[in-house]
């Protein structure tokens, strides 16, 4: 069966096929065929934004939350596209599944210097997994299902989908729009039975195991694979850095965040380790920063890992296995089970579980609970405050850095940060698309102030479409990382470093919102259980003290003798 309608109509239609919640995007002329379908489309609502870069965060947020593709509409070509670039460059980064889509100049037009003509198939190439031009209207949803597709086959990441003006318009006879079953993947691979026999010949054999779970885990909701095969083991795992939410905190084997930016007991554990088993993890930069200095460099390493490139590729492996993360843990377990094994790794994991447990009484006794507010005070209270079921979204910069291992993460998945772009300014938007994916739980995002300043002009987004988050603007006035790295190695010389902003409190009210204000550590919890209670997106402005700066990229200054 087929119908007539406009390339604008067969692109919604498409979006409906792909069973599409939400659209998040900002109207322009040169997609109004889309938005007038959209229009009827009762099944998708449409967040309209304020600017294609937060909308585009939104879009990650609810696509890492939900493990659909998040969708987002520029509606404007030139302009209205090229403020997509740095949100898909942070969605690549974090491998998130993300479909954009932006009107294109007419096709007759290009080439012409005409009004707002930009390459964006060439602009786009390098921040996505793939980009296309519709060449035609009949090849409009050919394209959305290849883009659907590409963007959530392994290794996941961004797509963008350009639609010129007159394919838009044009009209055409579609037949009805195919189910996406029709054209997915239906299974991952998995590990073959003599690797899976070597690697539990391996970490049977060791006394000084550790798991290091990432992405792989967290992304597929694969814990319940990983905590049962430490069982099986008895060994620590710890997560790679941003994804403290791939293990459940208070598992007893849970290390927390490893690396540069991990805390003392998980970094301790892989340096020390003697078989460590990479679960669905790179060992990227934020986990090691490509050197044996966060990595024990005798250590016999099986990587496991869906995508190929990946094995090897930044520390040379005792074995390199391409499966699916938690379906080769579960086969480990089967494989371990059948072992009559004993457990040399008691003593080492005895050892990490009483360190473990000294540390979190620490954090919590060396907490500054001083005024002014410092991080560690903060932070203290916000572990006491908030809600085990709590979605957390972090931005990049000092303090959200320091607060990465400092929260705990009760269930996978709960944390969202920048990961490896380190991008400021994304966290708020970000929350507002991790709401929309999980409405049931409480969302609640961490910025400092410079990255909220950015991006304050979507509480109307909040506000208009009730998506109430709690945002916790730690408010430092200043660019905290960098004014550090000028303390540290610049002599203090300050330049551009100093931020001055209007009360955000007062700022979310003028936008329908409701602010709160913690001049002092011991109004942080009040205002935070007020915010959480007054069913509204709620801004807490909370003042920290500036002098609380931390050189986090102490490497990159090594030249300079710090």
């Amino acid at each position: 069966m087929t119908s007539t309608m406009s390339g604008g109509a067969a692109a919604i239609a498409a979006l409906e096929a792909e069973d599409t919640r939400y659209v998040f995007g900002l109207i322009g002329s040169a997609t109004m065929e889309m938005f007038d379908a959209l229009y009827d489309a009762k099944g998708i609502e449409f967040v309209g934004v304020h600017d294609e870069r937060t909308g585009t965060h939104m879009a990650d947020g609810y696509a890492r939350a939900s493990g659909k593709a998040g969708v987002i509409l520029a509606g404007q070509n030139g302009p209205g596209a090229t403020n997509l670039v740095t949100g898909l460059s942070q969605a690549k980064a974090a491998f998130s599944p993300v479909v954009s889509i932006a009107g294109a100049l007419s096709s007759g037009h290009v080439y012409r210097d005409a009004f707002q003509e930009v390459d964006q198939q060439s602009l786009f190439t390098p921040v996505t997994k793939k980009t296309w031009t519709a060449p035609s209207v009949d090849r409009v949803p050919e394209l959305f299902r290849e883009a659907f597709r590409t963007a959530l086959s392994p290794r996941q990441g961004p797509v963008q989908l350009n639609l010129p003006r007159d394919v838009l318009s044009a009209q055409a006879d579609f037949p009805d729009m195919q189910a996406p079953a029709g054209y997915r993947n239906h299974s991952k691979p998995a590990a073959g039975i003599h690797e899976i026999k070597q690697a539990a010949k391996l970490l049977s054999g060791a006394s000084q195991p550790v798991i290091v779970a990432g992405g792989g885990i967290k992304n597929t909701d694969g814990h319940a694979a990983a905590v049962e095969l430490a069982e099986k083991l008895n060994c620590p795992i710890v997560t790679s850095p941003g994804h403290g939410d791939a293990i459940p905190f208070e598992h007893r084997l849970n290390a927390g965040q490893m690396g540069p930016r991990g805390n003392p007991v998980a970094s301790r554990l892989v340096l020390e380790a003697d078989v460590i088993l990479a679960l669905g993890t790179r060992l990227g930069f934020n986990s090691t920063f490509y050197t044996y200095d966060n990595i024990n460099e005798d250590a016999k390493i099986i990587q496991i890992e869906l995508e190929p490139t990946a094995i090897g590729r930044f520390f040379p492996v005792e074995l390199g296995i391409w499966s699916d993360a938690p379906t080769a843990a579960r086969q480990l377990i089967e494989e371990l089970i059948s072992l009559d094994f004993k457990h040399k790794a008691d003593s080492w994991t005895s050892a990490f579980v009483d360190e473990r447990k000294h540390f979190l009484q620490q954090r919590d006794t060396a907490a500054l609970l001083s005024h002014p507010t410092q991080p560690s005070g903060l932070f203290k209270s916000l572990r006491s405050v908030l809600p085990k079921d709590a979605a957390i979204t972090l931005d990049a910069g000092t303090l959200c850095l320091q607060a990465t291992d400092a929260l705990n993460y009760w269930t996978p998945k709960s944390l969202f940060t920048p990961l490896d772009f380190g991008l400021v300014g994304f966290s708020y938007a970000c929350g507002l698309g991790v709401k929309c994916a999980m409405p049931e739980r409480p969302v609640v995002s961490l910025m400092g102030d410079g990255g909220f300043g950015m991006t304050l002009s979507e509480l109307s987004t909040a506000v208009d479409h009730n998506i109430n988050t709690v945002t916790v603007v730690m408010n430092n006035q200043c660019w905290g990382a960098e004014k550090a790295y000028q303390r540290d190695f610049f002599n203090g010389r300050y330049i551009g470093a100093d931020v001055s902003s209007p009360p955000f409190d007062k700022v979310a009210e003028l936008y329908g919102a409701k602010g709160f204000k913690a001049d002092k550590l011991s109004d942080v919890i009040p205002a935070i259980e007020s915010a959480l209670a007054c069913d509204a997106p709620a801004v807490v402005n909370v003042s920290v003290d500036p002098d609380a700066l931390y050189s986090f990229r102490r490497d990159s200054f090594k030249h300079r003798g710090g």
